[in-house]
C-alpha cells in the first residue's frame, strides 16, 4: 500500500498537541463509539519511548488485537509507533508536529502493508 500522510491544522500549541497524540485516554474516548480499548502496556496516561500499546478493535466484522511501540521520539516535533504484533505484515505511524500562524500542524504519515500483500523487493 503506498504511504498516506493526512495534514491537520490545530488552533492550540504545539506541546499540548504533541501530548494529546500520545494520550491513551484521549484516543479511547474519540473511538468510543466502535468499543475500541487499550488492554495491555500503557492503558491510560501518556505513553512514551519504548512503551508498548495494545488496543482491541474491531475492524471488518473481527474483534483484533494490535500492539505498537514508540519507536521515536523528540518531543515536541515528532514520535514514531511501530506495529509489533497485529494483523498487517507491518505498519508505521509517523506523528509529525510544527508551529505555524494559526497554531499546530500536524501530518501523520502512515506506512503498512496488509496481511495479504505481495511481498516488496529491498533492490
Amino acid at each position: 500500500m503506498p504511504t498516506i500522510t493526512i495534514e491537520t491544522k490545530v488552533k492550540a500549541p504545539l506541546e499540548v498537541c504533541f501530548d494529546l497524540s500520545r494520550s491513551i485516554d484521549l484516543h479511547t474516548i474519540s473511538t468510543k463509539h466502535t468499543g475500541e480499548r487499550a488492554v495491555a502496556g500503557v492503558t491510560a496516561g501518556l505513553i512514551e519511548l519504548g512503551e508498548t500499546v495494545t488496543w482491541r478493535a474491531k475492524h471488518l466484522g473481527v474483534w483484533q488485537h494490535l500492539t505498537s511501540r514508540i519507536t521515536e521520539y523528540d518531543r515536541p516535533y515528532f514520535f514514531v509507533d511501530e506495529m509489533v504484533k497485529g494483523a498487517f505484515k507491518s505498519f508505521r505511524h509517523e506523528h509529525l508536529f510544527s508551529e505555524i500562524v494559526e497554531g499546530t500542524l500536524m501530518l501523520d504519515v502512515f506506512d503498512d502493508t496488509s496481511p495479504l500483500s505481495p511481498q516488496r523487493s529491498k533492490g
